[in-house]
């Protein structure tokens, strides 16, 4: 099986070519280097080399020009001389296989998950709860769990929110302490997340893992594309949904050791929003998913612009380092240029720390993993380019490659299934038509001629219990007047006639 060619090694005139060996393409990596410096046209060249191999791949377009992937690229005189002097072989303008994917559902298809999988650790990040906060919520799952209650999207969230502040001393007994301010702030934090459009994350069908790791007919692998120019302005909600994306991958796939090629590449940009006011139990967690889902089959490849964005746990567990170009214009650079250098295996013709600032766009310093694991000495290395193009693509080409997508119909329409929002509003409208039966059925059991016509004669004749009527009036009238016998038969009269008795 070919290597995926990432450039060739420019420490010397006689530099050969520097490739990633695919049967350690699961051992992780970092491509790193400061803002525009070449780091997305690199993860462009390793996407195209892994699905060329077969390997389908899960990235994010922080900036929107990774979506150039699904676009076959346009020669020119300075490209050709760059695949001229790199020695690309077979090197032609192709578009790889891409389906695009979006939180949002506009620029690709919606990626919708359960708040039942994302959980109570990764919702209560998303959520920016405290622990007392996080707690409660921690509750609110152990409650529906006991109960049978499905936790679909945020209506449920709010309707179990709704029984906890209705039952709070039962579940406080039961469960732990809760109060009303951890419920009220909860309640908050999930109307900022609705009002920020993340509702629609949360639902269904929900995303199968299986549709990331497809191959086209003739065997290239899939790249799914994430469209993030807009999620990464909600940098808690971009590194829990990617965090959770790569945990699902880590339980849900089998142990399957060293293979010949990885069976997905997942790349994390923006590496350092994974790490931010991580608390020490969820970087940990990190920390364990990146080391062992190696096994898994699964190449996690982390980008950021310092080494050091990425703690020393994770940072030693990534074999194939991309370095492109550090300024060390202050303290911060001066440190990161350091520890970058520190940690490439020394080549006694490079002088690490001093390439690195002098590095220019579509270079980079590189170390790959050789036969047995080895790392090779670090290269200065001019980068390979991609066959696609490199830049934005426009809404036609986009709603092009979205019609023509394998997976459209199955995601493009949620559903809305019962789930704990509808259960206990079920359960609401039961006991209110319980406490309405009683009153019904003694409304059900009076005397029919009190209703209608014939009741309201009765009424206007006979009166009520707040009012007299029209009989009692005009009889207390005549006896008021006559106060005789003839009065007396008169009045008997009256009620005779009425009632069809004997004068």
């Amino acid at each position: 099986m070919d290597p995926i060619l990432v450039g060739k090694a420019i420490t010397t005139d006689a530099g050969g070519s520097v490739v990633l060996l695919p049967g350690y393409g699961n051992r992780h990596g970092l491509v790193a280097g400061a803002t525009g410096t070449g780091k997305t046209v690199t993860l462009m060249t390793l996407a195209e080399g892994f699905s060329r191999l077969g390997v389908p791949v899960f990235m994010a377009d922080v900036k929107g020009d990774v979506a150039g992937l699904a676009v076959p690229g346009t020669s020119s005189d300075k490209l050709q001389q760059r695949v001229e002097r790199i020695g690309v072989s077979g090197y032609r303008n192709e578009a790889a296989p891409v389906v695009f994917w979006d939180l949002w559902g506009k620029l690709g298809h919606p990626v919708r998950t359960t708040v039942s999988e994302i959980g109570p650790t990764l919702l209560g990040r998303i959520l920016e709860l405290n622990d007392t906060q996080s707690g409660v919520l921690d509750i609110l799952f152990k409650l529906a769990d006991d109960r049978g209650l499905l936790l679909l999207d945020l209506a449920d969230l709010r309707a179990l929110l709704g029984l906890i502040a209705e039952e709070r001393q039962d579940v406080s007994t039961s469960y732990g302490l809760v109060s009303t301010q951890s419920i009220a702030a909860i309640q908050r934090a999930l109307l900022r997340l609705d009002q920020e459009g993340a509702e629609m994350f949360f639902g269904e069908p929900a995303l199968e893992l299986a549709d990331l790791m497809r191959t086209t007919y003739d065997g290239r692998g899939v790249v799914n594309i994430l469209a993030a120019d807009q999620l990464i302005l909600k940098p808690r909600l971009y590194s829990s949904f990617l965090l959770w994306l790569l945990s699902e991958l880590f339980e849900t796939l089998p142990e399957v050791g060293d293979l010949e090629k990885p069976k997905l590449v997942f790349v994390f940009d923006e590496a350092h929003l994974l790490f931010d006011d991580a608390p020490p139990a969820l970087q940990q967690r990190i920390e364990q998913v990146v080391r062992l889902i190696r096994s898994k089959g699964v190449g996690v490849y982390f980008c950021s612009q310092f080494p050091d964005d990425v703690p020393d746990n994770v940072l030693g567990q990534l074999g194939n380092r991309v370095q492109h170009a550090l300024r060390a214009y202050t303290p911060r650079d001066q440190k990161a240029v350091k520890t970058a250098a520190e940690t490439f295996v020394a080549n006694p013709a490079l002088d690490v720390a001093q390439a690195i600032g002098q590095l220019g766009v579509g270079e980079a310093l590189v170390s790959m993993l050789l036969d047995k694991g080895v790392p090779m000495p670090v290269e200065k290395t001019l980068i390979a380019p991609p066959r696609c193009r490199m830049g934005a693509i426009t809404e036609a080409e986009r709603a092009q490659v979205r019609a023509s997508s394998p997976v459209g119909g199955k995601y493009d329409t949620a559903i809305d299934r019962d789930s704990a929002a509808e259960r206990l509003a079920q359960k609401a409208d039961a006991k209110t038509e319980q406490a309405q039966a009683p009153a019904a059925k003694t409304a059900a059991q009076e005397d029919p001629n009190e209703h209608g016509f014939g009741g309201a004669v009765k009424d206007a004749l006979f009166g009520t219990k707040r009012r007299q009527g029209m009989i009692e009036t005009m009889a207390k009238q005549t006896a008021r007047t006559v106060g005789s016998q003839v009065g007396r038969q008169i009045m008997r009269g009256i009620l005779g006639g009425i009632f069809g008795g004997k004068r």
